[in-house]
């Protein structure tokens, strides 16, 4: 008896220490049990015969409750027996207009909106991977991604046809067959493949057509947004699918929640763990073409939204809003690194995917602390706080960060001086007053006798960047300074921004309305800083 007690006693003792020296252990306790219970569940679908697919765990949830609403979408709501309904008159549309068959990779270039859920759905009951391309990248990096997945199907959105026409002759050439989602064809070697989906049977598809899909196909590509150069493809397979849709259940997400997807479906983030996410919980999710700060709340309020996605400066946009009405979030969710308690963590970044380009490759360091130890450098500056929380600051290197997106000052650079004006230049971020991350800036160097082209600059970046990687100032110079190994200096420019009081240098600004660089003036400057003009 005195033995029972005494051990009760201890372990009473010890729960409260480990709660002194870790406010949160009971927390990550339970945490830590949930994860044990979705590994379980993956180490069976694993061994699963035959394989058992998200596109199944969504079929199952069709028929549990086919009237629940699964997508709310800009006043429109469609249940999950629509949706499944949708994608089943894609894959019959593509089978037949396309010929499309099981592992056939087919990429997509389309934004936020609920026919990117059933066409990739569509995709999976035919057992083809698909390619999620950023809806904003153009020319150069947009075909470049064709390379990695080798996909000879592209399946884009009528709004992005200026897009796909200014790489047309390049995909014609690489055999790869275009079908836009409309019903007009106004250019020679884009198919609309609009109607053949509406005319297209809804009955559902037999299983066999993906019987040879295993825990180890590839079930997605995913692409980086070229921190360090062109997109990089991440190969994904059905079992990271799998492994990153628990994620919302080890967070405590349940069928009951209604979840906000405001990120992007080309991100890892925005469809794994939001949209499959959602599939394996059952649940319902509010999707947004892109995030609205000043709009957040009041969808909150309008779907009584109870969970939250958000990566990067997410938090901080909506803590610099005005105080707003109560609402139902109760949760926030996002992972990246875990805090143990009583330990410190070191700086390592997971993947969600088994493998990437060479580029990848050598940023993974071994035997840093110990042999046979394996990180992954981020490029990320990290802060932690007094209960071991660590919180993303900044980025380091040659790479800075702006509306959420990573930048390559090296390609930046690279882009630039292609235009026929500029000899040298030299990309780095400068800080904004009442934004978050660093918007991009560049210095440049001028070829000899030539004056500054505004719109051709413009013109060359536009093809081969997205807008958040375009430089919105440039800054003209004699020479650019550079250090003793002749790597290009860039503290001074940062420390002296765009202020055109302190800076003698001629500065221009992007006004991506008259598509051209224009003097930057101070009336523009205090513009910009109270922010009339928006970045």
């Amino acid at each position: 008896m005195y033995v029972w007690i005494t051990l009760l006693a201890g372990l009473a003792l010890l729960l409260a220490l480990l709660k002194t020296f870790s406010t949160y252990f009971f927390q990550d306790c339970v945490y830590m049990y949930r994860a044990l219970g979705f590994g379980i569940r993956l180490n069976v679908y694993k061994r699963k015969t035959p394989f058992y697919s998200i596109v199944d765990c969504f079929l199952e949830a069709v028929k549990k409750h086919p009237r629940k609403a699964f997508i709310h979408f800009e006043g429109k709501t469609y249940s999950y027996e629509e949706v499944d309904k949708e994608s089943n008159k894609v894959a019959n549309a593509l089978r037949s207009e396309a010929g499309l068959r099981e592992g056939d990779s087919v990429a997509l270039f389309l934004g936020n909106e609920p026919r990117f859920v059933w066409t990739w759905l569509g995709l999976a009951k035919l057992g083809c991977p698909a390619a999620l391309l950023n809806f904003n990248i153009r020319s150069k990096s947009l075909l470049h991604c064709f390379s990695c997945c080798g996909a000879k199907v592209l399946i884009a959105a009528a709004e992005l046809r200026d897009a796909v026409e200014e790489i047309l002759p390049t995909l014609k050439e690489k055999g790869i067959t275009v079908y836009l989602l409309s019903d007009e064809r106004t250019t020679d070697g884009i198919q609309c493949i609009g109607q053949a989906i509406a005319k297209a049977s809804d009955t559902p598809l037999s299983p066999s057509l993906r019987s040879n899909i295993h825990i180890r196909t590839t079930a997605l590509y995913i692409y980086t947004s070229g921190t360090t150069g062109l997109p990089k493809a991440a190969y994904v397979t059905h079992e990271r699918v799998w492994a990153s849709s628990f994620i919302q259940g080890v967070c405590g997400v349940t069928s009951e929640d209604i979840f906000y997807i405001n990120l992007p479906l080309y991100h890892s983030a925005g469809f794994l763990i939001g949209l499959v996410g959602s599939i394996e919980r059952g649940n319902t999710v509010v999707l947004r073409r892109k995030f609205s700060a000043s709009q957040f709340w009041d969808d909150c309020r309008k779907y009584n939204i109870t969970v939250m996605q958000y990566i990067g400066e997410t938090l901080r946009y909506l803590c610099n809003m005005p105080k707003v009405k109560a609402h139902m979030v109760y949760k926030y969710g996002d992972i990246c690194l875990y805090n143990l308690f009583l330990r410190l963590p070191r700086l390592v970044k997971t993947s969600l995917w088994d493998s990437a380009t060479t580029k990848t490759q050598t940023r993974r360091l071994s035997d840093v602390f110990v042999k046979g130890d394996l990180y992954f450098n981020s490029g990320d500056l990290l802060r932690i706080d007094k209960d071991k929380f660590v919180y993303f600051h900044d980025r380091v290197g040659d790479t800075f960060r702006w509306k959420g997106e990573n930048v390559a000052t090296t390609e930046v650079a690279d882009i630039l001086t292609m235009v026929d004006c500029i000899e040298e230049a030299n990309v780095y971020g400068v800080k904004v007053e009442g934004h978050e991350g660093r918007i991009g800036m560049a210095a440049v160097k001028l070829k000899e006798g030539r004056g500054f082209d505004c719109i051709n600059t413009c013109s060359v970046l536009a093809n081969y960047l997205p807008v958040y990687a375009r430089p919105r100032f440039i800054r003209i110079q004699n020479s650019l300074e550079v250090t003793g190994t002749f790597k290009m200096k860039k503290v001074k420019l940062v420390e002296e921004g765009f202020d055109p009081t302190l800076i003698r240098d001629p500065l221009y600004f992007l006004d991506l309305t008259q598509k051209k660089y224009i003097p930057l003036s101070q009336e523009i400057h205090k513009s910009i800083l109270s922010q009339e003009i928006k970045l």
